[in-house]
């Protein structure tokens, strides 16, 4: 199946293209997801239970901490682990690929750390001109 354009593209541009990244983005970059890998990390293991994992990551809630949850195990990043015991217990965990997503978050936090001071300046110019402008 050959990839479609989003947009018209110049004669000396590359078309941007609609594909499985576009997939992988939809379900694995968003904001929970990344929270929810990182908390992962950061757990004894790469191992914690649902609620450990939902009060480490501020402001999400229990509803979209099952659905993140649920992409993420679909997508073979996380695995889910039953204990038949009562009351029962439930695990997650990070696989393999799981951890491999690590360095690729650990760089894109740190531009947004070294960045973040001029995305905020560049913001408040922006709605300075725009103020302005109106």
């Amino acid at each position: 199946m050959r990839p479609t354009a989003n947009r018209q593209s110049r004669a000396d541009e590359e078309p941007v293209v609609s594909c499985a990244p576009h997939d992988v983005l939809t379900h694995l970059g968003d904001k929970w997801t990344i929270l929810v890998l990182s908390m992962l990390a950061q757990a004894p293991e790469n191992r914690a239970r649902f609620s450990e994992i939902k009060y480490g990551v501020l402001g999400i809630s229990q509803r979209m901490l099952t659905l993140t949850l649920r992409i993420l195990e679909r997508n073979g990043l996380v695995s889910r682990h039953y204990f038949p015991e009562v009351p029962p217990r439930v695990e997650y965990q990070l696989t393999s690929m799981g951890k491999s997503m690590l360095h690729p978050i650990e760089v894109f936090t740190g531009w947004i750390k070294e960045n973040w001071p001029a995305m905020e300046q560049a913001r408040r110019d922006y709605d300075a001109a725009a103020n302005v402008s109106n």
